[in-house]
């Protein structure tokens, strides 16, 4: 255990030029007292770790210090290998940067792990896109790239969902790959949006940077607005009454949040079945969906979609006859 907190410590100082003994404690999980020793246990073993006394003082490396890899374990070395998306970065015109830099770690592992990233390459990979669509890199997502990862100013012509396109001067923070599809999360005006890069027509990176916000965090912003966008869509109401087997499958044949949103109010009837208010996407989805829950679920309302129950039925008893 302190092998490890030692070596991340001296990553930790090489990565900036100066940390105080509260900071490196509260990195490693450890006391200010801890961190003392750790410094003197790498200055003794001839790792150049210097203390500057005072208010601004802090801890730090002399000389430009550097050290290899060698205290990576053989997991962290596959996961850092695992950790790259070939297709992404080829859409982002990283591959051949991700290549070199991979090509220097493994040069900085000990022998004995050169074999982490073959190792990893025959076990898993990454298809990011669904099934049943072909994903086309969006042509524009170049430029876009480009202002995300140096903080500059992009100013686009949008296509909206309704068809109107508009003029946006974006602050573009991050990109997210979803199921194929590329988004980029930008701050326009006071309010964050995300926008489809492929609905983009055209683009200017300007010269300008913005100033990030610091409390700007990509992955809780991105699941927060795909939270928002699934239940932006569940625009009708279902009543439903629903056996115990039907209560159980209905997460699994709907969506699962409104599913257990409904489940969590529903009210137990006489007959121990469960009846429940399911927010829906529309009533030819419902119905979809909810067919495949067979007698184990009775639509109660609306009632053109029990009379479209009440048909399939009938249809069925028909052809089963």
């Amino acid at each position: 255990m302190r092998a490890a907190r030692l070596i991340k410590l001296v990553l930790l100082l090489q990565s900036r030029p100066s940390m105080t003994a509260a900071e490196l404690a509260a990195e490693l999980e450890v006391s200010e007292r801890t961190i003392t020793r750790d410094a003197l246990a790498l200055s003794e073993a001839g790792v150049p770790v210097y203390a500057d006394r005072g208010r601004s003082g802090g801890y730090r490396l002399v000389g430009g210090y550097r050290t290899r890899l060698t205290g990576l374990a053989r997991g962290e070395a596959e996961a850092l290998f695992l950790s790259g998306l070939p297709g992404a970065l080829r859409d982002l015109g990283l591959a051949d940067a991700a290549s070199a830099a991979r090509l220097k770690v493994s040069a900085a592992l000990l022998p004995s792990l050169r074999d982490a990233p073959d190792a990893v390459g025959r076990r898993f990979h990454l298809d990011a896109p669904g099934w049943y669509q072909e994903p086309e890199t969006p042509e524009l997502l170049a430029p876009v790239a480009e202002a995300v990862w140096d903080d500059r100013l992009l100013f686009a012509r949008y296509l909206r969902g309704d068809g109107e396109e508009v003029e946006r001067e974006l602050c573009p923070y991050g990109l997210v790959l979803k199921a194929g599809v590329w988004y980029v999360c930008a701050r326009a005006g006071s309010s964050f949006r995300t926008y489809r890069v492929d609905r983009f027509t055209a683009v200017a990176v300007g010269e300008e940077r913005f100033v990030r916000d610091e409390d700007f965090d990509l992955p809780s912003f991105w699941e927060e607005r795909a939270a928002e966008f699934a239940r932006s869509l569940l625009r009708a109401e279902v009543v439903l009454r629903l056996s115990e087997a039907g209560a159980r499958r209905l997460p699994y044949v709907t969506d699962r949040a409104a599913a257990e949103e409904a489940l969590a109010a529903g009210a137990v009837g006489d007959d121990s079945r469960v009846r429940v208010v399911l927010r829906v996407e529309s009533e030819e989805v419902a119905f979809s969906q909810l067919l495949t829950l067979g007698p184990e679920a009775e639509v109660l309302a609306p009632d053109s979609l029990r009379t479209r129950f009440r048909e399939a039925a009938r249809g069925l008893a028909t052809l089963y006859s």
